[in-house]
């Protein structure tokens, strides 16, 4: 199968984002892609709760999930929207950070509320608390469509390795890890966090990632780290797609998965044990 990791640099104004991952979704149809794959906050990225507020919409009204819907029927083509914000009906007015699997008809086959919220100080001054503007999901989600038995989860979630080998252990053959990754800690642990749970989980992992400077309609805006990649089920990094945004193909071949799952079967190897 031919996958196309798609990166982006969105502003927080979805309507001025929509038309590039429209137009990176077509060449990589062009391409021969089956599946395409778009970054977390594909609709927008914003730090301001009150712009988020004004600005995000609800799941049956995002304009972003109609059009890529739209747009993956129109092509015949998987995508997985890495994650919208959207508003939920919470009391507390959280939104939800939620990744969807669209299939070739516009149908949405799977939804993932991303489970791990980035509530981290990463300098002294570049703090993040996502929790207090998203609730968290609740549900591990594989999705077994045509093309392959698929684990979601989103960004921060790949610090958690248990969530990826309940994943596997599922069945999932292929992990997506979506992400708008911070430019300190993508340098210093994306890649070799990503490798981790693929050799630990003998399953490829795709990974499309923003990159680059975010500006705000506030005068702020953050910097994501870029290099979307994909992994081999051995740990192998099959494509960087460095820090320019566009579109990187990488063909995967399914039988690698068993492969690497028979020459270290460390998925049926649990033991239960006492402590500490």
């Amino acid at each position: 199968m031919r996958v196309a990791l798609v990166q982006l640099t969105v502003t927080d104004d979805p309507a001025e984002n929509l038309p590039e991952t429209l137009a990176f979704l077509r060449i990589a149809a062009e391409g021969g892609a089956d599946l395409v794959l778009t970054p977390e906050c594909t609709n927008m990225l914003s730090s301001s709760r009150e712009h988020q507020r004004a600005t995000l919409r609800h799941e049956d009204d995002d304009p972003t999930l109609a059009a890529i819907r739209a747009e993956a029927k129109a092509l015949g083509i998987w995508v997985l929207i890495g994650s919208l914000g959207l508003l939920t009906q919470d009391a507390d007015g959280r939104f939800a950070n939620r990744s969807f699997l669209i299939g070739p008809e516009g149908e949405i086959a799977a939804r993932y509320d991303k489970i791990h919220m980035f509530d981290v100080n990463v300098t002294e001054t570049e703090v993040y608390r996502e929790s207090a503007a998203y609730r968290p999901g609740a549900q591990a989600v594989v999705a077994d469509i045509p093309l392959a038995k698929i684990g979601m989860t989103v960004c921060y979630d790949l610090r958690f390795p248990h969530l990826f080998r309940r994943l596997a252990q599922g069945g999932a053959q292929i992990l997506t890890v979506p992400a708008a990754f911070n430019h300190l800690t993508g340098a210093a642990h994306w890649e070799v966090l990503l490798r981790a749970r693929a050799i630990e989980t003998g399953c490829f992992i795709l990974a499309p990632a923003q990159t680059g400077f975010h500006p705000e309609s506030a005068g702020k805006g953050r910097n994501t780290y870029g290099h979307s990649l994909a992994i081999a089920p051995w740990g192998e990094v099959l494509v960087d797609a460095g820090t320019d945004p566009g579109v990187t193909f990488v063909d995967l071949d399914l039988t690698e998965v068993e492969k690497a799952r028979g020459r270290v079967p460390s998925l049926s190897h649990d033991r239960s044990f006492d402590g500490p």
